[in-house]
């Protein structure tokens, strides 16, 4: 159940409401300021069906064995552990809930390599895979490696499959088009990049690779396509897996530099799986605008699903908003970036109450300060499970983030309703 915060609401009258416990409905929803709720936030309330109390000499792993489920289960069941493994006698611990776990959908987190060490702990049994964030490559062809190897292994002992991602990014770590021009239209080049990733891939563990190009010039949309056919030819022979992001296109002749290069049709069929970028409506330098709205996340996956299998497709999901300072001006104004949960904060410091948009799918609020009208949007339980039920709808293969760098509760329990697929 998804519960809007209406006046009066307390942590105990809502946990009353739907029967649980008020110090788990709490935990779950990472409440830390139970005094502090606002109206018009949202709440993920689940109905534990097991529970153990933790005797002397437990540990997770004989738990998980006593009840058939496994340790990465019960970290997904009870987020109050926060990835740790200390459990003391007389903590409940939730072995399974009400709901039976919907089909498996894979979960992608993108997180660069210094992520905070509680929020990956948070969130690494909540994932499928995780994308350390990025490799590059140079003009001559040399892969630019990327200090992730402590990430990539706590991702493998959580049982989670790291995704090596190769970005067109330059040395200012913006996407260069000039630099991926050359890159496509060079065998040589390819070949010593290609070496490279396999080496790499091989030393490190990682079985998929992730390619990002953005901004590719329109001349280069078959070679792009053409390139990710080689790798995957190249790759294959060793078990690796291809996928590429997606710009969020909504028709096959969409103009602008960010689309033209994406051929959904020949991209999808040159890859193992296609992330779809379906993000940044809302950006840092346009108008207020949610992140994600969802009538036009649905016009990208309509379009999608017309030219690439679902089952190659994950939809994006972002986990941030922005702070729109009102009016817009173009060339002049600026967003601030903010986690979901510091929205909430920021809504409740300006004493603003958060209103939802059924057309966009998408909460969000005003406030003044300083003289400035300001406009947040930013996403909740409710955005999130909008978002689940299109990719539902149309039975993508499953979901990826951008970025898992802050701690979202609200989507890891909407997502304990999904089983994980086993990599």
């Amino acid at each position: 159940m998804i519960h809007t915060i209406r006046p009066g609401d307390t942590i105990y009258s809502i946990a009353r409401e739907y029967g649980v416990s008020p110090a788990l409905l709490q935990a779950n929803n990472a409440i830390t300021a139970p005094e502090q709720l606002v109206v018009g936030q949202t709440l993920v309330v689940l109905f534990p069906q097991t529970t153990y109390t933790v005797k002397q000499g437990d540990t997770l792993f004989s738990i998980a064995k006593e009840y058939q489920t496994t340790v990465k289960n019960l970290y997904r069941n009870n987020p109050s552990l926060m990835g740790k493994s200390d459990i003391v006698p007389g903590e409940e611990l939730v072995i399974s809930y009400r709901e039976s776990p919907k089909r498996a959908i894979t979960v992608n987190g993108y997180a660069y390599p210094f992520i905070a060490d509680n929020v990956l702990a948070e969130t690494l049994p909540n994932l499928s895979n995780i994308t350390p964030f990025s490799y590059g490559f140079t003009s001559m062809g040399d892969l630019i490696l990327l200090a992730d190897d402590e990430l990539v292994e706590k991702a493998k002992s959580s049982q989670v499959e790291p995704i090596m991602l190769l970005t067109s990014l330059n040395s200012n770590g913006n996407f260069d088009n000039t630099l991926s021009d050359l890159l496509l239209n060079d065998e040589e080049l390819q070949d010593t990049l290609i070496e490279e990733i396999i080496e790499t891939m091989r030393l490190k563990g990682y079985h998929i690779l992730d390619v990002d190009f953005e901004f590719v010039f329109p001349k280069d949309r078959v070679a792009y396509a053409d390139f990710i056919a080689k790798l995957n030819e190249r790759l294959e022979p060793y078990g690796f897996d291809v996928w590429v992001a997606l710009a969020p296109k909504t028709s096959a002749d969409q103009k602008g530099l960010l689309y033209e290069a994406h051929d959904y049709a020949l991209l999808g069929q040159a890859a193992d799986r296609v992330l779809l970028m379906t993000y940044e409506w809302g950006y840092t330098y346009g108008p207020a605008l949610p992140v994600a709205p969802l009538n036009k996340v649905r016009e990208v996956v309509e379009y999608a699903v017309s030219e690439i299998p679902p089952e190659k497709i994950l939809l994006g999901m972002p986990n941030y908003g922005y702070d729109f300072t009102l009016p817009y001006v173009q060339g002049e104004s600026k967003a601030t970036t903010l986690s979901n949960m510091d929205a909430v904060k920021l809504a409740y410091q300006k004493r603003a109450g958060i209103e939802y948009d059924e057309t966009y799918q998408s909460p969000y609020f005003f406030y003044t300060e300083n003289g400035k009208r300001h406009e947040v949007w930013f996403e909740d339980a409710r955005s999130v499970q909008a978002k689940l039920d299109l990719m539902d709808e149309k039975e993508l293969a499953g979901v990826s983030f951008w970025t898992v760098m802050k701690y979202f509760p609200a989507a890891n329990l909407l997502l304990r309703s999904y089983q994980l697929t086993d990599n």
